[in-house]
């Protein structure tokens, strides 16, 4: 057996060969049962695609490089459990193109901050965030205050994320524009329409000033619904972890 495994290891053809075929072996094990697989995601009851006020949102949370410093991933460690709740599920992430996982803790892991904190709060932070946090290092983002958010292209936005498997309806996307305008003024003719088409969605004034969403309005938004969809309470953390 020695002798043969010398014959292999001094033979430079015969060890290439043997090194591709226990890679093609071990890929084949891997990649195979992915095309028996419909989704390698569990579905998670409560999860739905982002409403295009969240998705508005998500879009200046990634163009700010708010990723930077804050992560979304809770990871199965004890002390993780204990700071931010049940560990982030695979689910969680599944509308998200690309996913804010991330790693870089400057600020802590936002996975379930939603209704952790008012809108005021929110907004009294991101517009002076050492007016409530002293010691924090986060930027300013006044500016979101007066940037009002995009509305004509939110049907083409939901389309985009349509073509990525977020599962859009015809309805959703015709209504984006009226949906993302009524989502922040729960008196609108649309608010209604808007809880009907994403369930548990909230409709509010999120920078309590009147008149069309502000980008100030849709991270607002954003920020409240992560970490709200899944109901936890029928999740049990491992034990061991506890």
């Amino acid at each position: 057996m020695m002798f043969s495994h010398k014959k292999v290891e001094k033979n430079s053809i015969t060890m290439l060969i043997g090194i591709l075929l226990v890679v093609s072996i071990g890929g084949l094990v891997e990649i195979a049962p992915l095309f028996y697989l419909e989704s390698t995601i569990e579905k998670v009851k409560g999860m739905r695609p982002y409403t295009p006020l969240e998705l508005a949102g998500r879009n200046v949370y990634v163009r700010e490089g708010c990723y930077n410093c804050h992560s979304q991933m809770i990871r199965p460690f004890r002390d993780e459990l204990e700071r931010y709740g049940h560990y982030s599920l695979a689910a969680e992430s599944m509308y998200d193109h690309p996913f804010q996982w991330g790693s870089k803790r400057t600020g802590p892991d936002l996975a379930r901050v939603g209704n952790k904190y008012s809108d005021d709060w929110h907004r009294e932070h991101l517009v002076d965030p050492r007016a409530l946090v002293p010691e924090s290092v986060m930027p300013p983002y006044s500016f979101l205050m007066n940037e009002l958010v995009k509305t004509s292209d939110a049907s083409e936005h939901l389309k985009v994320n349509f073509m990525v498997g977020v599962p859009y309806t015809d309805d959703m996307i015709e209504n984006a524009r009226v949906d993302m305008e009524s989502q922040s003024d729960p008196d609108s003719d649309g608010a209604d329409a808007v809880m009907d088409r994403y369930p548990g969605a909230q409709s509010r004034n999120f920078d309590g000033q009147p008149g069309m969403p502000t980008e100030m309005d849709a991270l607002i938004a954003y920020l409240q619904v992560l970490g709200t969809m899944v109901d936890f309470s029928v999740y049990k953390a491992d034990e061991n972890l506890r």
